[in-house]
């Protein structure tokens, strides 16, 4: 359930060529960029995982169920420089999982905080909770809720409260086909603090089909719409997996808004290319 909403307006997926390396450890990778090319190897790899593990999903083709028990992770970085420049730089990331009988729920955090010179550049924080309930193999109930807050953006703070109905269509491990909606209510406020509550309405589609055992096709639908604005997103994509050393996806996605800011367009068209070779 964690992608059945938008959070931004404007998502980009980039063309990745990564292999994993193993580099060895010395005093003076560091000093010569060997840590910065390993780290950014490391980066690189984990977007284009995500982004083939988001065609992949198991969900698509399972029977509802929730995994019992608790679960969870959470991430930390700080950095700090001084010299020609003094910057200061802090992220934090946690998620949390937890599966009681027919109930589950999520509840996930990320923040950033930057400064360059005394300066702040970035301020950002980010809180989701999604609760579902199942009632048989095909229909579930679900509830979510975010906030964003965003001290350099337009809008400085935008949360959603709202929920509904699901239903697997179809569900079979060749094709999957699962819908939801439901009503929300949507808060905005502004750097001066204009703000404004609407009623909303959300709805999602998720749909797979395996051409055979190493080719599949998805397409994902998600429409998010108040009287602000309407929101839709769709992310068509084929999927390969050769092996389990040689995997991509190419993917065709487009974002509409209805009501863009002045001097932009109302759709934006990506393609984007995954791909992931390990020897």
């Amino acid at each position: 359930m964690g992608e059945e909403f938008p959070v931004k307006k404007i998502m980009t997926l980039a063309a990745v060529l990564a292999t994993t390396v193993a580099l060895p450890v010395f005093a003076q990778d560091g000093l010569i960029g060997i840590d910065r090319l390993d780290d950014r190897i490391d980066d690189i790899t984990d977007d284009a995982r995500d982004d083939l593990a988001r065609g992949d999903d198991s969900e698509r083709f399972s029977p509802n169920g929730v995994v019992q028990g608790l679960r969870g992770s959470a991430a930390l970085t700080a950095s700090g420089a001084s010299g020609n420049t003094d910057t200061g730089e802090l992220s934090f990331a946690g998620r949390l999982t937890y599966g009681v009988g027919d109930w589950n729920h999520l509840i996930g955090f990320a923040g950033e905080y930057g400064e360059a010179n005394g300066v702040q550049n970035e301020e950002e924080f980010f809180a989701i909770y999604e609760g579902s309930r199942y009632f048989n193999q095909q229909l579930y109930a679900f509830g979510t809720g975010r906030f964003e807050y965003d001290g350099f953006d337009t809008n400085e703070r935008d949360a959603f409260l709202g929920g509904g109905l699901g239903y697997r269509i179809v569900n079979t491990s060749q094709m999957a086909w699962r819908v939801q909606a439901g009503p929300g209510v949507r808060y905005i406020e502004d750097q001066l603090g204009n703000d404004e509550t609407e009623a909303a309405g959300i709805a999602s589609s998720r749909f797979f089909y395996g051409i055979n055992d190493t080719v599949s096709l998805t397409n994902d639908t998600d429409i998010l719409s108040s009287s602000a604005d309407t929101v839709v997103t769709n992310d068509f994509g084929v999927n390969f997996k050769m092996s389990d050393t040689f995997s991509t996806r190419i993917s065709y996605r487009t974002d509409y808004s209805s009501d863009p800011l002045p001097g932009l367009r109302s759709t934006d068209n990506t393609v984007g290319v995954s791909l992931v070779v390990g020897f």
